[in-house]
This record gives structure tokens, C-alpha cells and sequence, in this order.
């Protein structure tokens, strides 16, 4: 019997699911799909310049698994800038962990989970719709379970956009 996998914490949602190269259409563009917790490993390791060990420890996996998702993660971006496709974020194995906010209004920054996509108003000056702290997210989710599952859909809606580059 197979072993079920173990979920990895994202503290991250991304607001744009999806990149294509502009004035290419949809239609003939072929699609790379990269997960949550592989765009959780890039983030932790590339932008946030953590070591290995210590982005592991944050999403709850072991050093050696924390490894092979980034590599997946780089050789499938790679993969997209290279040869011209479209990337879509979406799915994986994850949780969604706590989520760190700034306020655009007042400043204020603070960690909190989150409640299925009910809008967090700041706690210090009541804005409605604070900002995730670096880089901007969105507020969906909360401490729940996704698998292969849409990612950022409730931002997408409000945004009234899921994707970035032209020439549909």
C-alpha cells in the first residue's frame, strides 16, 4: 500500500495564476503546469534567499523532499521561458499556513490564518482589504486542505483577471 503524501505548508497564494508569452494566442500555446508548493519552494529559496534547511522546516517537509520540489519547480519554469509556453499555477499537495499582512491605509503588519476567503479588515485601522506582505497574494483559503485544486480564484474574481499578456 502506498504511503499518502505529506502535505507542505504554503504561506503563500499567488494573485496571477497564469503567464503566457504576449501576442502569441492562447490556442497555440502549450501549458506548464506548476503547483503551489513548488511555487511555495521557489519563493523560500530564490526570493527570500532561505537555506535549504530552514525553507524545509517552514513548509513541514524534509530537506531531501524540499530538494526535489524546487528542482521540479526550476526545470518546469525553465522549461516555460525556454521553449515559449504558458505557465499555470495550480494544485499540489499543500496547507495553507498563516498568512503575514500590510495595511496600504495605516501600515501595519501582522500573521494571521485565514477563514475560507472571508476578507481579513485590518486590525488596527479596519481597512477592508489589507495587502499580503511581500509579494501581494490572495485572501482565499484559510488552514484548509488542497489537492490538485484551483488556487487564487476569489483574488482572480475580484481582479477580474487570471492571467497576464495579451494577443488572446
Amino acid at each position: 500500500m502506498v504511503r499518502p503524501r505529506k502535505l507542505r505548508r504554503v504561506t503563500f497564494l499567488p494573485g496571477v495564476t497564469y503567464f503566457k508569452p504576449q501576442g502569441i494566442p492562447m490556442r497555440l500555446l502549450e501549458e506548464v503546469h506548476l503547483s503551489v508548493d513548488e511555487l511555495e519552494a521557489l519563493r523560500l529559496k530564490d526570493l527570500e534567499g532561505l537555506e535549504q534547511e530552514d525553507a524545509a522546516q517552514k513548509m513541514g517537509i524534509s530537506r531531501q523532499t524540499f530538494q526535489r520540489v524546487l528542482e521540479d519547480a526550476h526545470r518546469k519554469a525553465t522549461e516555460g521561458l525556454v521553449r515559449g509556453n504558458a505557465l499555470r499555477i495550480k494544485g499540489g499537495d499543500y496547507e495553507l499556513g498563516p498568512i503575514r499582512f500590510h495595511c496600504r491605509r495605516c501600515g501595519h503588519r501582522w500573521e494571521q490564518m485565514l477563514a475560507n476567503g472571508t476578507p481579513i479588515p485590518c486590525p488596527s485601522c479596519e481597512e477592508e482589504l489589507p495587502e499580503t506582505a511581500l509579494p501581494p497574494s490572495t485572501r482565499a483559503g484559510g488552514r484548509e486542505r488542497h489537492r490538485h485544486g484551483q488556487i487564487g480564484h476569489l483574488e482572480n474574481k475580484r481582479l477580474g483577471h487570471n492571467r497576464l499578456g495579451a494577443g488572446d
